[in-house]
């Protein structure tokens, strides 16, 4: 059997998709599994970037095609680039495809699934989807106002829908994105859930003072509430913009967001405008960096518009586990990580709009840093129970040699 993951990034790309993928694809192939990845030639924020077309790498053959490299910086932009990759990829396939081939589509670029479904099927393949998120969705719940995109939604969803229920199965990443497609007419039997993970390895538990990157930053002697991740439009800020208001004669505490995104230039300017001396921002970090990265936030804050639950998993909540830090999640009450933080006892739970709670738990925390420190044991006691990388990848390989034999 030879699987063939379709993705736009992949090593040494260090967005979430890509390193779920490269942990992936890198661990199967040690397990002897042929692993091709077709890819694009850039890197998330480099869209500039032109890596090899064809490399081998930890046992992985990579196929990086052609694509429009317009990056992030305009809507149409993004759309060029995904309907280039897609109609490139569509071209690799086809011409590599045959019926011993397993292909698993993610959702980058959005909707990659029904290109890649249509492709495969024509070649004899079998295909899996891996949905990181769902879209239209997602669109939908951003242009709510607007009468032709919600048309094209509706369309849209019923394209993917078809496609969803022709794959040989569909991996959802939470039990209520799973219950969303099941929900959509996917016979229930084609439905999995695999959530996201982390490297326990890569990423351990710091102490304060051996951290390199707090003595860099200047936060050697604070307690820093930090966000890590991308700034997008599917998360929500205020609530923490808010608390950090609330908090800003605490000179004792710091907020740091580590990333980028769409919504980075928006909350700096609110920054400014709030005239937050307490925020910092700093970009993504190496993923050779990533244990020390997560590891400078004493608590760690993971956010998602209520409107957003079952359509996407902050991945991010599994290396705060990972790194040891209590986690604070802010959005839906019943939502996919609200209710881990709470059976896992690792965290809070607060909702939108709720910035002086917040601010009342952060700052509680801060004046006590024993339970701060035994929600972060309890945060890693779960991690290693449940979402480190073998665990992930050992239910990936059952998933591949039983669709294998179907």
């Amino acid at each position: 059997m030879h699987v063939v993951f379709v993705n736009r990034f992949f090593h040494p790309d260090f967005s979430a998709t890509s390193q779920m993928l490269s942990d992936l694809s890198f661990a199967l192939a040690e397990e002897g599994f042929a692993v091709t990845v077709v890819t694009s030639r850039q890197i998330y924020d480099r869209a500039d970037a032109d890596l090899d077309q064809e490399q081998q790498h930890n046992g992985v053959n990579i196929q990086r095609v052609w694509s429009t490299r317009f990056g992030r910086s305009s809507a149409l932009g993004r759309l060029c680039d995904y309907l280039s990759f897609h109609l490139a990829a569509a071209y690799k396939l086809r011409a590599m495809l045959g019926p011993s081939h397993l292909v698993v589509a993610k959702t980058d670029p959005p909707l990659l699934g029904i290109t890649v479904g249509i492709v495969a099927r024509s070649r004899g393949a079998q295909v899996i989807n891996w949905l990181q998120d769902l879209f239209p969705e997602v669109l939908g719940a951003v242009t709510k106002r607007h009468r032709v995109a919600q048309a094209l939604v509706a369309i849209l969803t019923r394209t993917r829908n078809r496609s969803l229920a022709a794959a040989t199965m569909n991996v959802a990443i939470g039990d209520r994105m799973a219950h969303h497609i099941r929900q959509q007419g996917v016979a229930h039997t084609s439905v999995t859930v695999i959530e996201n993970w982390c490297d326990g390895q890569q990423v351990t538990p710091q102490g304060r003072r051996e951290n390199r990157l707090r003595q860099e930053w200047s936060l050697a002697d604070k307690v820093v509430i930090g966000y890590s991740g991308n700034l997008g439009v599917a998360h929500e800020f205020d609530t923490i913009l808010d608390a950090a208001e609330q908090l800003r004669d605490r000179a004792d505490i710091e907020f740091l967001f580590i990333g980028a995104g769409s919504r980075l230039a928006w909350l700096k300017q609110q920054v400014s405008e709030r005239r937050l001396s307490n925020v910092q921002f700093r970009p993504y970090q190496a993923r050779a960096q990533i244990a020390e990265s997560l590891s400078v936030p004493d608590v760690h804050l993971v956010c998602l518009r209520a409107d957003m639950e079952g359509l996407i998993v902050p991945s991010k909540f599994y290396g705060v586990l990972a790194a040891g830090r209590a986690c604070i999640f802010i959005g839906d009450s019943l939502g996919e990580i609200a209710v881990q933080v709470r059976n896992l006892r690792c965290g809070a739970v607060v909702t939108a709009g709720a910035g002086r709670e917040l601010a009342k738990i952060l700052g509680d925390l801060a004046d006590d840093p024993a339970r701060m420190l035994a929600l972060g044991v309890q945060a890693r006691v779960a991690f290693d129970q449940r979402f480190d990388r073998p665990i992930a990848i050992r239910k990936w390989a059952t998933l591949l040699r039983s669709s294998a034999h179907i």
